[in-house]
């Protein structure tokens, strides 16, 4: 069964008349009012959005988009002779609530115009509905003479207000400043909120902390300063959190805010008299006020070099009066490194705890250390002195761990050092002093401590250390050896054991052990026999070697008889080589003049007098001085032996006298026992570093060959370099030993052309080539 479809007319379209538009808008109007009186309840939404709908369908969108405008404005202006009359009291009260009323009206309306926003309003390019009720508030409430500008001072005065610790309303406030961000929002063609409000408060605010916080600097301490600043900083991000202030007021706020507060007066409060950083730097104990003052420094970072300047300053100058007590005498080398590791513990603690760890500070407390310890070789010399006294006295009954924990600090200074090759000479000649005395504390405390200068230097800086342990174990074997010899040509040519002198060598190879360019002294008949039997026995083991004899190192014990025959006292002195040589003489002669004694032992002038000084000391007058006063004056001084010297002591050490006490005087030394020092007197010579904290000569003459050799390597591997590029080279592969001028490699590079190591090019002046 089929069905039928009945196709009728297409209807034509009924246009609305002018009439029925005008009654559409009428109703239309008469909600808006409605709306606009709080009565929005009796109304039917669905009825409003046909009628809205039918205007814009029939083209009387015109109609409506103008009648809404007008309405809308008509209502404004209602509003603002209302807001014109209210007094400032409750201004930002009822502008808040107008607000907000304003918003409800406006939603209502555009829902109802909901269709004209999408078909009219984009066809015309017209604003939107809601826009358009913020357009017209802002030109007929907002810009009214009278409501604007009191609301913008109503406001500011709440702000300031606030900061002099008065509560206020912050939602009313905070209620206004978001009318007028949507203001600005809504309309493209003006930020109200930045050209009415934002410029203004940013201003006042620079006005209110630059003069608070001259007022207030000026009549309290830096710590109370950096308190109430600090507050004030967290008070105005408080604020602006609450008052929901963009990031585009937020940002400049906090920048003005610290502009005024930390980094027009950082340099103040680190000067500050009694209380600045500077001065709480010499406080460890106010480490939590410095705390504070980086805490707040470091929200401006480039106040925060104030800081590590001041940091620096006050190292350089601690370091400076450590320095200074060396120049004067005031102190020893081993309380100079206790001062500097004092210094390192307070402000690494300072660095850790005030600074927060900042790892720019630690590269400052770095420089300003090597700053004051790398002025001259004072600094690598007192450090090879603590090490000596640690080594031979210090570390004596401390556990491992507290042994590695003290030569951990030595090291700490010895980082600084940016001459350890000054460091390595100094600490050579202590070491061999501490092998040959047989004075160090342990043989395990010895090779830590060259473990570790290996550790931060490498296996070539510490090659001749080794070598010198090296020498001493061999050595010692090498003397059971010839005590077993002995026996055996004792027993051959029957021999009485119990006779001749017992002698002990060390055997030291030239290259590892500190040069002593001094002249054998003559021997007693006795000793050089024993000397000689050593040197048959040695050379006769190793071939092609040459035994030189090292007569100002070394020491001996001698037995003396004083007193009567009747009574005799007998003790065993413990006396250096030349001391030896000086008292044997006193077995044929009683009394002996220093020309005498010289011309027969062939000591060293120098050494002479300060062996002898030693002997006639008032604890040790082991020989009597003819003349009176200081010192010796003439070759015609005579020397008596003693022989009413009287010691409790079965065996007894005689010191040798410092060396700089017969320095200090062209007469010579006083008369009271000198602090005692090794017996080679030749090593404890080298040992001193240079009154003026110069490098040692030998020191000098070894970077010479070191910066020589260098060049030539770097020039055999690359065969042309230009004159930059050799220096920076020659600078990176000695910088772990030491820091060679420019000018001085220059010098060394004229001398290998000088001696056709090198040449210049012939083209570029600056470019030096190999010479094969």
């Amino acid at each position: 069964m089929s069905k039928r479809f009945t196709i009728k007319p297409f209807r034509m379209h009924q246009p609305m008349e002018q009439k029925d538009a005008q009654l559409t808008w009428n109703v239309l109007a008469n909600a808006i009012d409605e709306i606009y009186n709080r009565n929005a309840s009796q109304l039917s939404f669905e009825e409003l959005y046909r009628n809205s709908y039918n205007l814009v369908l029939h083209k009387h969108g015109a109609l409506l988009y103008e009648g809404v405008t007008e309405k809308l404005n008509a209502h404004l202006m209602d509003t603002v002779k209302i807001l014109a009359e209210t007094p400032e009291a409750q201004l930002l009260e009822h502008m808040s609530e107008t607000w907000k009323e304003h918003q409800i009206t406006m939603v209502m309306i555009r829902d109802i115009l909901m269709y004209m926003d999408r078909t009219y309003v984009l066809q015309q390019r017209r604003r939107m509905v809601y826009d358009l009720g913020l357009h017209l508030f802002r030109i007929a409430v907002w810009e009214h003479p009278a409501v604007g500008q009191r609301v913008i001072d109503l406001l500011l005065e709440a702000i300031r207000e606030e900061r002099n610790g008065y509560l206020t309303d912050r939602g009313q406030a905070k209620a206004v400043l978001t009318m007028l961000q949507a203001l600005g929002q809504a309309d493209g063609t003006a930020n109200v909120y930045q050209q009415d409000f934002e410029q203004v408060f940013l201003g006042t605010t620079q006005e209110f902390y630059h003069a608070e916080s001259l007022a207030y600097l000026s009549s309290n301490t830096a710590s109370s300063y950096v308190q109430k600043a600090t507050a004030r900083l967290e008070e105005e991000k408080e604020r602006a959190t609450a008052l929901s202030l963009p990031s585009t007021t937020e940002g400049p706020l906090l920048h003005i805010a610290q502009t005024e507060l930390i980094e027009r007066h950082a340099r103040t409060l680190v000067d500050m008299e009694n209380s600045g950083f500077a001065a709480l730097l010499k406080d460890e104990t106010k480490l939590k006020e410095m705390g504070d003052i980086y805490d707040l420094f470091v929200r401006v970072p480039s106040s925060v070099d104030h800081l590590r300047d001041a940091l620096a300053d006050r190292i350089k100058a601690d370091g400076s009066l450590l320095i200074s007590d060396q120049e004067k005498g005031a102190a020893d080398p081993p309380a100079f490194v206790r001062g500097v590791l004092a210094m390192r513990r307070k402000y690494d603690e300072i660095v850790n705890i005030s600074f927060r760890n900042e790892k720019k500070a630690q590269k400052r407390m770095k420089e300003s250390f090597e700053d004051f310890l790398n002025k001259d070789a004072r600094a690598a010399s007192c450090l090879a002195v603590y090490v000596d006294e640690l080594l031979r006295v210090g570390l004596r009954g401390v556990t491992e761990e507290q042994m590695n924990e003290e030569l951990n600090k030595a090291i700490l200074v010895f980082r600084y050092l940016s001459d350890k090759d000054v460091f390595e000479s100094f600490y050579k000649q202590h070491l061999a002093k501490r092998l040959l005395g047989q004075r160090s504390v342990s043989d395990d405390a010895e090779r830590a401590m060259v473990s570790l200068l290996k550790a931060e230097c490498g296996y070539q800086f510490t090659t001749k250390l080794e070598g010198m342990f090296n020498d001493m174990r061999i050595s010692r074997e090498t003397r059971d050896k010839f005590k077993l010899y002995k026996r055996q040509q004792d027993a051959r040519e029957g021999s009485d054991l119990s006779r001749g002198i017992d002698i002990e060598v060390d055997v030291l190879t030239t290259g590892y052990w500190p040069s002593q360019n001094v002249p054998a002294c003559t021997l007693p008949t006795e000793v050089q026999e024993a000397i000689n039997q050593f040197s048959a026995f040695y050379l006769e083991k190793h071939t092609g070697r040459k035994l030189s004899w090292q007569t100002s190192a070394g020491g001996a014990e001698i037995k003396v008889t004083f007193g009567t025959i009747d009574k005799p006292r007998r003790h065993e002195l413990l006396v250096s080589t030349y001391q030896m040589c000086i008292l044997l003489l006193f077995n044929q002669h009683d009394t002996l003049t220093l020309g005498q004694i010289r011309s027969q032992t062939h000591i060293p002038d120098q050494e002479l007098r300060r062996h002898l000084i030693s002997l006639c000391t008032p604890k040790n007058r082991i020989l009597k001085k003819g003349s009176k006063g200081r010192g010796i004056t003439s070759d015609k001084d005579a020397f008596t032996f003693n022989n009413e010297y009287t010691s409790k002591l079965k065996r007894v050490r005689i010191p040798l006298v410092k060396e700089t006490s017969l320095l200090r005087s062209d007469s010579g030394v006083d008369g009271t026992a000198g602090a005692p020092v090794a017996a080679s007197s030749a090593l404890a010579a080298v040992t001193a570093a240079p009154v003026d904290g110069s490098v040692p000569v030998a020191v000098e003459e070894d970077r010479r060959h070191l910066v020589e050799a260098s060049i030539v390597r770097i020039m055999k591997a690359r065969k042309a370099l230009n004159h930059n590029d050799l220096i920076a080279e020659v600078t990176r592969q000695l910088s772990n030993r030491f820091h060679p001028p420019p000018q001085f490699i220059k010098k060394r590079i004229e001398s290998l052309i000088e001696r056709e190591y090198l040449e210049r090019d012939k083209d570029e002046h600056r470019v030096y080539v190999y010479v094969a």
